[in-house]
């Protein structure tokens, strides 16, 4: 334990408003590391359990929204004053945490959910600002004190991506899951709530509307499937994306029943409920880290279909705890064709299904615990503190 310690933790996503892993990451990891250490959150809106929520200046309101994030990492930094260490989470919060080491002397521990480099389609969204993200990514990664890839794929990501970046400075710390909140649940009123048959097996896919979740891949890879197909997919990066997706689920309606789509972010216990009774849960991603909401399926004793990208088979067993379909972006039909084949493996056997879920809840338990990964964290702290 480091009592004497007080860290800045900054981050994009906070309570209430969390929206993907990254902030699920952080949500967990502030939780464990309270019990090792001060930490203030400084985050980009979120307020729950006293973090401080900054905002971009209003003079900045219609301007490109890269701009606006720097804006808010100004406010984090002037606020950062007092801390022994921060640590930032994603290219949002890690020029925060640049200038927070420049203006108070302090070290700067970096957390790469992802990268920009990997996710160029970042400039369908977010224009030059894509330049200005990268920036800020690069700049921030290079100068930390200690850099922590969620992965061993993440690990080799970074140092591929920035190979100025001494490998001693880089740590790996994965993410985890609370296994205790997120487990198998017998009712089924959230199913009939969204029209999904609880007595029909079916796939599920849970995620953000961008192109990094490959939901797209899914959608096309779906005609034929067994079952039912049920999409948890909202927020869409851009208009585009949004129109896009629209077209291929309405097809997909067309072309076949049983596919169920929610639109909204629903509350987390709903999303439990919805993983405890799917035979499948699909991640169709092109590019992730590690995928904690594969772990979230796991520890709810689903068996897992997912992409064999990044840090995914680090968590996914392939043949135990579910399905790994390799991807190569030059060939996207053929990796429609191999996610068709081994969702429709799954769905066709929910025997062999229950048995790779009840694996994978035994993975979860094992290795991805939150407690353990709080302390491998503070041992990064303790090392460049010295």
């Amino acid at each position: 334990m480091r009592p004497d310690l007080r860290v800045g933790l900054l981050t994009r996503e906070w309570p209430p408003e969390v929206y993907g892993g990254a902030g699920v990451h952080v949500e967990y990891l502030v939780r464990e590391l309270r019990r090792l250490a001060e930490v203030d959150v400084h985050s980009f809106g979120g307020t729950e359990g006293g973090a401080t929520a900054h905002a971009p200046d209003p003079r900045l309101a219609g301007a490109n929204s890269a701009l606006q994030v720097l804006s808010t990492d100004l406010s984090i930094a002037a606020a950062t004053a007092g801390c022994d260490l921060v640590h930032s989470h994603t290219w949002y919060a890690d020029l925060a945490g640049h200038l927070s080491a420049l203006l108070h002397g302090i070290p700067h521990v970096v957390t790469t959910h992802s990268l920009e480099p990997h996710r160029p389609w970042k400039a369908e969204q977010l224009g030059g600002g894509y330049a200005l993200s990268s920036w800020a990514e690069r700049t921030a990664v290079l100068a930390a004190d200690a850099v922590i890839a969620v992965s061993r794929g993440m690990a080799r990501d970074v140092l591929a991506s920035y190979p100025e970046l001494d490998p001693a400075r880089v740590h790996v710390v994965s993410n985890g899951i609370d296994t205790e909140q997120y487990a198998a649940v017998a009712a089924t009123d959230v199913l009939e709530r969204h029209g999904v048959d609880p007595a029909v097996p079916y796939a599920l896919f849970v995620g953000r509307i961008t192109r990094q979740k490959g939901l797209s891949h899914l959608l096309r890879a779906a005609r034929d499937l067994p079952g039912q197909l049920v999409l948890c997919a909202g927020a869409p990066d851009t208009p585009e994306i949004a129109a896009e997706t629209e077209e291929l689920v309405t097809e997909l309606q067309r072309a076949r029943p049983g596919v169920v789509w929610v639109r909204e972010m629903l509350p987390r216990t709903d999303v439990i409920q919805l993983l405890s009774h799917a035979t499948a849960f699909a991640c169709p991603s092109v590019y992730e880290p590690l995928g904690i909401v594969n772990l979230e399926a796991m520890a709810c004793g689903t068996a897992v279909v997912a992409s064999a990208v990044g840090g995914i088979p680090e968590v996914v067993v392939d043949g135990v705890t579910g399905r790994l379909v390799p991807y190569d972006e030059t060939d996207p039909r053929a990796f429609e064709a191999g996610l068709a084949t081994a969702l429709a493996s799954v769905l066709d056997d929910p025997a062999g299904a229950g048995a790779m879920g009840r694996a994978g809840r035994d993975r979860a338990v094992e290795h991805f615990g939150w407690q353990a990964v709080a302390r491998a964290t503070l041992d990064v702290y303790s090392s460049v503190l010295r």
